[in-house]
């Protein structure tokens, strides 16, 4: 049989495929705490100074009072003035980390595994977490920021992909939005946790001490039966699906794998694929601008939450609470077959464009104000987010699974390193971040049209099945355009 069959005999989403999918989801909270991280930490308190008139730094920092309702980089540090940069050059550091880590990780984890990688990645995640949160300067903070990024964008790509595998093909659609509405709530707790806990150090600590506990249950993890299956290991694959099959009660169930006839060696096969096959290399570069679009405006929206007027707190628990409506319609639409994946990324990317450029004609007054408009543009980007992290999974064979993954996720950090700076663009007019953030989700909306449609399509597991009449690029036709 093969791997579909395999997954129908033992139950697409039974049981066992709940727990261990449950644990990934849980995850996300974790990985939510670390990323918006800089939000809270970073957050600027009411001050006052007493006197401008001294020359030096160290004198200048004397006579600044800050509002003792919180502490944070800023208040320790004298992140103001001339170096209010720092906050948001730490911000970008994360996401560049991300970046870094996208790409190490999705290769790695195509070639090593899943787990070891994902394993190795969580462990240091927590590691320099507590670097983080120890940090005697400023300069170790925004290193130890950098690696942070590193390790959780590599490790949460990859516990992405886990998840999706853990279970039959037609459960990705459930699995991934759960995942991506774990993360939304965890951005509310991360809110929460910063209500009770003001000093800004020990904030950082609780967050990422969760931490080392998933780490210590991550051992009982299964290695991917798909990524097993891809490389040949069937042997391997068979037991974690026998595992499968008796943690969802079908302890007779019998599983005897085969590799397709006229398959290909499924080994070495890297990133490098994604250039060498044109029926990838186009997909890839489309779906890099719309990761890129969705960081861009998903987090320059989120961490403009921090300069909202109002409850600092309350601000960013909306900022994440918005999202949660964003889940049930993604289910919703990208089941549907006059929709399906490629229209819903679509629609939800144009409908939040539109949104962040109504705000610019918004008159003073007006019963819908600039944050309701743009609470409404994070929800709908959020929900094309949600589709496109799907959406990729499906698009790309297991065997390049995590590289296609990790390549557009890198393209993705690009957004989320520029997110930070793009508020700054106030400065030149009020409008500005909102129109850049409104143009980039149309344009990114009318490309995606550009994409084959996967949903009821079977899941690739070899570069050779994209070959096949079910599997089509950009409506080309050209089943036998294999390579550049």
């Amino acid at each position: 049989m093969d791997l579909d069959e395999a997954f129908r005999s033992v139950g697409e989403f039974g049981p066992c495929q709940k727990r261990l999918t449950g644990f990934l989801v849980l995850l996300q909270v974790y990985v939510a705490c670390q990323s918006m991280l800089i939000v809270l930490v970073g957050a600027v308190p009411e001050y006052h100074i007493d006197s401008e008139t001294v020359t030096t730094k160290e004198e200048f920092n004397k006579h600044i009072q800050f509002d003792k309702n919180f502490t944070s980089i800023v208040t320790e540090w004298y992140l103001i003035k001339d170096d209010a940069y720092k906050v948001n050059l730490a911000s970008s550091l994360f996401f560049a980390g991300l970046l870094i880590g996208n790409m190490l990780f999705g290769s790695l984890s195509d070639k090593l595994g899943r787990k070891p990688v994902y394993l190795a990645g969580l462990f240091f995640d927590t590691v320099f977490g507590y670097m983080t949160a120890l940090a005697p300067s400023y300069e170790v903070f925004a290193v130890s920021r950098l690696f942070v990024g590193i390790m959780n964008g590599g490790m949460s790509l990859v516990s992405f992909v886990l998840t999706q595998e853990y279970v039959g093909k037609s459960y990705w659609a459930l699995t991934g939005s759960l995942t991506n509405l774990t993360f939304a709530v965890g951005i509310a707790v991360y809110a929460l946790l910063g209500y009770y806990i003001r000093n800004w150090r020990t904030l950082a600590i609780t967050a990422n001490s969760p931490g080392f506990f998933f780490f210590l249950l991550s051992f009982l993890l299964p290695e991917s039966p798909r990524w097993l299956y891809s490389q040949g290991n069937i042997t391997k694959a068979e037991e974690v699906l026998q595992y499968l099959a008796e943690g969802n009660g079908k302890e007779g169930t019998s599983i005897k794998l085969c590799i397709a006839p006229g398959r290909t060696s499924v080994s070495g096969h890297s990133v490098f694929d994604l250039v060498k096959y044109q029926i990838l290399l186009w997909r890839t570069v489309i779906l890099m601008y719309i990761w890129y679009v969705c960081s861009l405006v998903y987090y320059g929206l989120t961490l403009n939450a921090g300069e909202l007027k109002g409850n600092l707190y309350l601000n960013v628990a909306l900022y994440g609470l918005v999202e949660v409506p964003a889940f049930p319609l993604c289910l919703f639409f990208i089941e549907k077959k006059w929709c399906g994946r490629g229209r819903a990324t679509s629609g939800f990317l144009v409908f939040a464009g539109f949104a962040c450029i109504f705000t610019m004609f918004l008159p003073d007054g007006f019963v819908i104000n600039q944050t309701a408009l743009a609470l409404f543009g994070k929800l709908s980007v959020s929900a094309a987010f949600n589709v496109v992290y799907i959406y990729t999974s499906e698009l790309y064979p297991t065997v390049v699974r995590n590289a296609g993954l990790g390549v557009c996720a890198m393209a993705c950090r690009f957004g989320g390193i520029l997110a930070p700076f793009v508020p700054a663009m106030k400065s030149l007019n009020p409008s500005m971040p909102f129109m850049a953030f409104g143009i980039s989700g149309l344009s990114a909306g009318i490309l995606s049209l550009l994409l084959p449609e996967t949903l009821n399509k079977p899941i690739a597991e070899s570069i050779e099945d994209l070959q096949s009449p079910a599997y089509q690029l950009l409506n080309k036709g050209k089943q036998d355009e294999g390579h550049t």
